[in-house]
């Protein structure tokens, strides 16, 4: 079981609130993704969970047990650090089965878990090697490893792919999404990269400034953002975000419409003149000044021949504008 709450969490460093105050409920097998801007709390968060960071206030139970005071040794989760942190001078075998060693484990019992762990992580082949004969993919894989064979009731991964090149993050990716399926063990997965955050959670916790802003599927937020922040974080390109008269038509203090959304017309709409445009085969993304609602992206076809200096007309594609009060909230 990986049930994990928080209750009234709050963190200070000296006089500086880091984390004001959250709740929060995990559910066993969830995978969850802690995502945010670069000092949003997110990997604070994660440490406070792990026993890493003393909590100020509040409490945090995992499967029903009160652990905030308990070490991190005791509470039965494993992390995976954005460095491997593994020993240079041991092999992938011996990294794998240090902290079985630490717990007493026979040579038999651990080499039985080394084995089962590096079948799932296809590591089989390089078990005899040490880090420095290995990958970065392949690296990050044995400081996975090493927290599979403690059978944790839940892996804490913080921002394990930022040292990866983009091929390398793109497999990673997709072998932890994998491993989460095939272990169906609850994972926290702190990012601060929300593309990440769309294909590999369950659920998203959008933090900002050691707030919750919102939590829910991808789907839920890019759908359907609680404010101005998720809509404008959520979703690459970023969302459009309009003030002025165009929003006080629809009876809102900002308007949002996603780059994906906007069509190219005939007549109607607002009109502009292509500033920008990148070609990217499937997709070309455009940044259109408009008279209506200045500077603009669009995600059109991979066929648009549009170029620098054409003029356009857009419109937003109907149901699909987001409306936004003064207090930066949806309006329904």
């Amino acid at each position: 079981m990986g049930q994990i709450t928080l209750n009234a969490v709050r963190k200070c460093f000296g006089e500086v609130d880091v984390i004001p105050s959250i709740d929060l409920r995990i559910e066993d097998g969830e995978f969850v993704v802690f995502v945010g801007p670069s000092g949003c709390g997110k990997s604070t968060l994660l440490r406070l969970i792990a026993g890493l960071e003393d909590v100020t206030s509040g409490g945090i139970t995992i499967d029903g047990t009160d652990a905030t005071e308990l070490p991190p040794a005791k509470r039965g989760l494993a992390m995976v650090f954005q460095s491997y942190a593994l020993y240079p001078h041991m092999s992938v075998r011996k990294n794998i089965a240090f902290p079985l060693k630490m717990a007493g484990m026979t040579p038999e019992q651990q080499e039985a878990k080394v084995q089962s762990a590096a079948k799932v992580l296809n590591l089989t082949n390089y078990l005899d090697r040490r880090p420095g004969q290995l990958s970065g993919g392949q690296r990050q894989r044995v400081a996975i490893g090493r927290a599979i064979v403690r059978e944790p009731k839940a892996f804490l991964f913080d921002e394990p792919l930022s040292n990866l090149d983009a091929a390398l993050r793109v497999n990673m990716r997709q072998e932890i999404t994998e491993l989460h399926q095939s272990l169906k063990t609850t994972m926290i997965y702190v990012t601060h990269d929300q593309v990440e955050a769309m294909t590999m959670a369950d659920k998203i916790v959008v933090l900002n400034a050691g707030r919750i802003e919102q939590v829910g599927s991808p789907l839920t937020l890019y759908e359907h953002p609680a404010n101005t922040f998720v809509a404008g974080f959520i979703g690459s390109p970023k969302m459009n975000l309009i003030t002025g008269i165009e929003a006080e038509k629809l009876g809102a203090t900002t308007i949002g419409v996603r780059p994906e959304h906007l069509d190219i017309v005939d007549s109607g709409g607002w009109s502009g003149v292509v500033g920008l445009s990148e070609h990217l085969g499937s997709d070309t993304f455009l940044k259109v000044g408009t008279k209506e609602v200045g500077t603009i992206n669009v995600r059109a076809g991979g066929g648009i021949t549009l170029r620098h200096g054409d003029a356009v007309r857009l419109a937003p594609r109907p149901g699909k504008v987001h409306r936004f009060g003064s207090d930066g909230k949806a309006l329904s």
